[in-house]
């Protein structure tokens, strides 16, 4: 089941249900997905009763119980503001960016876990990106992030990097010009 309870452009309830049945079956999970699209304001609710953090967040899952795992997968909750936001910066489309956060639900549901698995989630996640046709996915924004501020921060030439004491020793020093009468 899809509920909209926030409308994101260029996607209805119909064609993200057909990503979610696909993206499931690529994954081999089984049993029902429940996808919610929501507000922030929902979002941060969720995140800080299930998570103990007070904030919005962009997508949560919520694994069904293992006893009818195969029934029921679980939940998905995703924030249709974060994801047009995101669309903006990494210039794509909402929908494609909504797909990205699905999937990425779809494979905690399955049980992978990025914060632990050294690397597995983020190398199954980038393999069905491209088997699904999505851009850059979820994790391989964050590493790509956390590059490029590392390499940005290594390259910066130490004469632009500001040495307040130095620079106010150097005005202290230099000899003062007088203006000619």
């Amino acid at each position: 089941m899809v509920i909209f309870r926030k409308h994101v452009a260029g996607l209805n309830e119909r064609a993200l249900h057909r990503f979610v049945a696909r993206a499931c079956r690529t994954v081999g999970l089984r049993g029902e997905v429940n996808v919610l699209l929501t507000s922030n304001a929902q979002m941060k609710s969720l995140n800080r009763r299930f998570r103990g953090k007070d904030k919005a967040t962009d997508v949560l899952s919520f694994p069904g119980p293992p006893e009818s795992r195969k029934e029921f997968a679980g939940d998905i909750a995703i924030s249709a503001e974060i994801a047009a936001q995101n669309a903006r910066a990494l210039r794509h489309s909402p929908a494609e960016e909504v797909k990205i956060l699905a999937l990425h639900g779809i494979l905690h549901l399955r049980g992978y876990d990025h914060e632990s698995d050294h690397g597995q989630m983020e190398k199954k996640e980038q393999r069905l990106r491209r088997q699904l046709r999505l851009p850059l996915g979820l994790i391989a924004r964050a590493v790509a992030a956390k590059e490029a501020k590392e390499l940005r921060a290594a390259e910066e030439p130490r004469a632009a990097r500001p040495r307040p004491r130095k620079a106010a020793a150097l005005r202290r020093s230099a000899p003062r010009l007088r203006r000619p009468a």
